[in-house]
């Protein structure tokens, strides 16, 4: 390199028969690199440097392992000229590897057939599996961040006595620097690309699962309105409602268990489920008890739905209702008090074969309240819940508005006043028809 033999020109120190070399291994240094900095295939880029490596040290065979770290072994992620080893995964205390791993240092092994001492350090067993004979090893860790995440290997010098130089085990432990890093970045760049690609993907469940959701009607006739504001991007809530005709109208609102993106397929199942159904089935219990058989075959372990279903007849003034399990809900009547309807079975998904009860209320000039906890469970900064009784004086507040309307101006009115949320909020309003 100039550098290198400007500094020599400028002392007038010999040339010694050194110097070809140095001014070679520092190429291929700074060769690997840029090779890694600027590499946008790093499983190609390690073969090569692996060529290169061999080509230097004169070596029969290399081969890059990393560290998995839940299994606590070593596996191949680069090799050459030594067959299968990505067959094969080894336990991270064998061998030269798991030494040079242990001491974080470039291990050089000698006659591995011959020296005793170092029989014990080498891994027969890989010999016999790829159908290759080792004779000498040179080992460096990777090592990033104070890290090791894997280790160098090369086998075999292709000289008479087949033993590896000091020269040599120094050289591989100064190349091994720059691949270390260069896994390490690649490793992080996949994760976050793969931390991206969930994202979206986690949007697009969130857009699917906004589209399952009832819109409200704009006309102020229509005696049902909702809202959902999740929590995160995906909901673990759900709501539905519908026309059936003859002045009947259907609903339903769930909660299932738990948080994330097992939660939010279970609610995508259950309120499919519920959108089919509903449009045939006009038994409220009925529906509860298929949909828990459905949800009884494929939800998780200790995964469940707590699910009201109902059906509101305009012309009877009447509700028929059913309760898996949910949080009951409030009625509020034209003299301006609250009631509850506490009825309720075990919640979906816990036992298949339950039988659940249906009740008809009278209903005239009252609304009805479904709603998920996270209404009631939201806190002020000082931890103080709102709680049923604080849920209620917004109902009192905003009763006057059209329902279509009314949720909306509610539920921002909650999360304004300081209140803090942490679970999905979910509220469904069915006011009896004049």
């Amino acid at each position: 390199m100039p550098i290198v033999n400007m500094f020599f020109k400028s002392n007038k120190i010999p040339v010694k028969t050194e110097e070809p070399r140095i001014n070679q291994d520092l190429a291929i240094i700074t060769q690997m690199n840029q090779e890694f900095a600027t590499s946008l295939d790093l499983t190609d880029t390690l073969q090569n440097a692996l060529e290169v490596i061999i080509k230097r040290l004169n070596a029969q065979a290399a081969n890059i392992f990393l560290i998995e770290d839940k299994k606590q072994v070593f596996q191949c992620i680069a090799s050459k000229y030594q067959s299968y080893l990505d067959e094969y995964e080894i336990p991270l205390t064998q061998g030269v590897m798991g030494k040079a791993v242990l001491q974080k240092k470039c291990i050089r092994v000698g006659d591995v057939r011959k020296d005793v001492r170092e029989i014990a350090e080498f891994y027969f067993d890989l010999d016999n599996k790829t159908n290759f004979t080792t004779y000498s090893v040179l080992c460096s860790p990777l090592i990033a961040a104070n890290e090791c995440i894997g280790v160098i290997h090369c086998l075999n010098k292709k000289t008479g006595n087949k033993l590896f130089e000091e020269s040599d085990r120094k050289l591989l432990e100064t190349l091994s620097a720059p691949a270390a890093l260069a896994i390490r970045n690649a490793k992080m760049a996949k994760e976050l690309i793969d931390k991206n690609r969930m994202q979206k993907e986690i949007e697009i469940v969130g857009e699917i699962q906004k589209n399952l959701l009832s819109q409200n009607k704009k006309e102020e006739t229509f005696p049902i309105a909702g809202i959902n504001i999740p929590a995160k991007v995906v909901s673990g809530d759900f709501y539905n409602f519908s026309e059936l005709g003859n002045g009947k109208f259907g609903f339903g609102v769930a909660d299932v268990s738990g948080k994330g993106i097992k939660s939010s397929l279970l609610m995508s199942k259950a309120s499919s489920l519920y959108r089919c159904l509903s449009k045939t089935m006009f038994s409220a219990s009925e529906l509860l008890e298929l949909l828990n058989k459905e949800i009884c075959e494929t939800a998780a372990r200790g995964m469940f739905v707590t699910m009201l279903v109902g059906i509101y007849d305009s012309l009877k003034k009447e509700l028929l209702l059913s309760n898996a399990g949910h949080e009951p809900p409030l009625i509020y009547s034209k003299d301006k008090k609250f009631s509850n309807f506490t009825e309720a079975g075990p919640p979906l998904g816990i036992m298949p074969k339950i039988k659940y009860k249906e009740t008809k209320l009278k209903f005239d000039d009252s609304s009805m309240y479904i709603f998920t906890d996270g209404i009631t469970e939201i806190k002020d900064p000082g931890g103080n819940m709102l709680g049923a009784d604080g849920f209620q004086n917004y109902i009192k507040k905003y009763q006057v508005k059209p329902n279509n309307q009314r949720l909306k101006i509610m539920v921002e009115d909650i999360i304004k006043s300081g209140k803090i949320q942490k679970d999905d909020l979910t509220i469904v309003v069915i006011d009896s028809l004049k």
